[in-house]
């Protein structure tokens, strides 16, 4: 159990069958009344914010999420299947769940798997992956003055926008989180 006084960001709680974890919080002490702590909650399941209010001493059991690195193998249909590379279990996933998780990432590939209580929730992809260009645009001389970017696909068929100097078949580095070209390799 954890009280209201000692929420920080990124704990999890469990609140009305559900399991939220803390995006924002604040200590409010009116002039007048009592003190209280005000949230923002996000739901883990469904990725909807809630506000909500404490008073300092209400306690809540705290939600222990497991992260676990799993290697994605292949998508048969709107099942995603991964791997636990340590004892060889197959856990296959829906559509929903996935989400856009896996738009960057290839067959093989090791990510964390998150789940509360056995019930996987949601993929983390890793932060940054190495991908092959398979069809861009050639750039052009002289169109370099405002540092412009070009369309590109990558080998997963996720569409990046990159400099006018990167050519089909580079290997470029993504940052997963927001999309965005980082470097060739």
């Amino acid at each position: 159990m954890i009280s209201a006084g000692d929420f920080r960001n990124g704990i999890t709680i469990e609140l009305d069958n559900s399991v939220y974890q803390i995006i924002d919080f604040q200590h409010v002490k009116p002039g007048k009344g009592a003190a209280f702590v005000r949230t923002k909650l996000k739901d883990i399941k469904n990725g909807g914010v809630v506000e909500r209010t404490f008073r300092p001493t209400e306690k809540c059991p705290q939600a222990h999420i497991d992260r676990k690195d799993m290697q994605y193998l292949y998508k048969d249909g709107e099942l995603y299947t991964f791997m636990d590379t340590e004892t060889y279990d197959q856990v296959q996933l829906t559509g929903d769940l996935v989400g856009d998780a896996l738009k960057f990432v290839k067959e093989n590939d090791i990510c964390k798997v998150c789940s509360h209580n056995g019930n996987a929730f949601s993929i983390e992809p890793p932060l940054f992956v190495e991908l092959e260009i398979t069809e861009t645009e050639p750039g052009f001389k002289g169109d370099t003055a405002t540092g412009a970017s070009k369309p590109a696909i990558v080998e997963t068929g996720a569409q990046v926008a990159v400099p006018l100097f990167v050519e089909t078949g580079d290997k470029i580095k993504i940052d997963t989180r927001t999309g965005e070209y980082l470097s060739r390799v």
